[in-house]
This record gives structure tokens, C-alpha cells and sequence, in this order.
């Protein structure tokens, strides 16, 4: 595994497809419908898995696309993705790391997702049938075109 500059969270060399595969659970096969319409949107981005101690210390395993360095206020290089799927306890949530100078594309879009509670950049649902799965999908469209080549 490759570290990141997240804590001690670290880029995986296993495959998304095999671990997509083996999930189990109520949020398996909506994680897996997920994950085909994010790639559609982003083909050309690699998916990488990020697994290690998250946000409050929970070990996570987050599958992201698209993967961006940036330098964080304390003057560290930081590796991360783009727009991440994760299975959490009770919930579903999409990361979309990418703004502009209006805010983060997730809070612009907050009122059109439909049943979900949205942080800065963090979209939660307990079901797919919760979200408005287009307009999602409009943010991850967004969060790609805002990746520098």
C-alpha cells in the first residue's frame, strides 16, 4: 500500500471490481449500481481504493475516482480523490472533493438531491431510492470536469 498524506490513511493495490464482489449486505448492490454510473461519468479516472482510520477514527474503506493532489493549509501535499463511494453503519455517503468560488459543488446542490443530509462535501442516504440519482450524478459530472489534467 502506498500512504497518503491523510493521517494514516493509505492508497490499496486491490482491485475496486474484487471488492465491490465480495461486499455483503444491505448496501451492496446499491453500492455496486453506484459505482458503474460514477465510472460512467468519470471513465477515463482511475478507481482507487483508500482504506485506513477516516474522520473521527473509524477504519474506512472509501473507493475513489479521479485522484488530485493539494497543498493543505499547513503547507503539506495531499493525495486524495476526487469523488468517493463508501458503505458507513447506517448509511450511504458520496464524497465530492471539488468547488469553486461559490462553495462546494455539494452544498450548491443541496436542495435538488432529494432525501439525503449533506455536509460540505459529503452526501448521505440511507437508499438509493432516497437520492435523485440524476442529479448526483450532475455533481460527479461537475467534480470531473473541475479535475486538472
Amino acid at each position: 500500500m502506498a500512504r497518503s498524506s491523510i493521517g494514516r490513511v493509505e492508497r490499496s493495490d486491490r482491485d475496486p471490481d474484487e471488492f465491490l464482489a465480495g461486499l455483503d449486505g444491505s448496501f451492496a448492490e446499491e453500492l455496486r449500481q453506484l459505482d458503474v454510473e460514477i465510472a460512467r461519468r468519470m471513465p477515463s479516472r482511475p478507481r482507487i481504493l483508500w482504506q485506513g482510520p477516516m474522520w473521527g477514527g473509524t477504519h474506512q474503506t472509501i473507493l475513489g475516482y479521479g485522484d488530485f493532489s493539494y497543498t493543505s493549509s499547513r503547507g503539506r501535499k495531499v493525495e486524495w480523490f476526487m469523488v468517493g463511494l463508501a458503505a458507513q453503519k447506517d448509511h450511504i455517503s458520496v464524497y465530492v472533493n471539488a468547488a469553486d468560488p461559490d462553495g462546494y459543488l455539494v452544498s450548491k446542490h443541496a436542495d435538488r438531491l432529494g432525501k439525503v443530509k449533506v455536509g460540505s462535501a459529503v452526501i448521505g442516504f440511507k437508499r438509493l431510492e432516497d437520492v435523485n440519482v440524476d442529479e448526483l450524478m450532475a455533481v460527479v459530472e461537475e467534480a470531473n470536469r473541475r479535475i486538472s489534467d
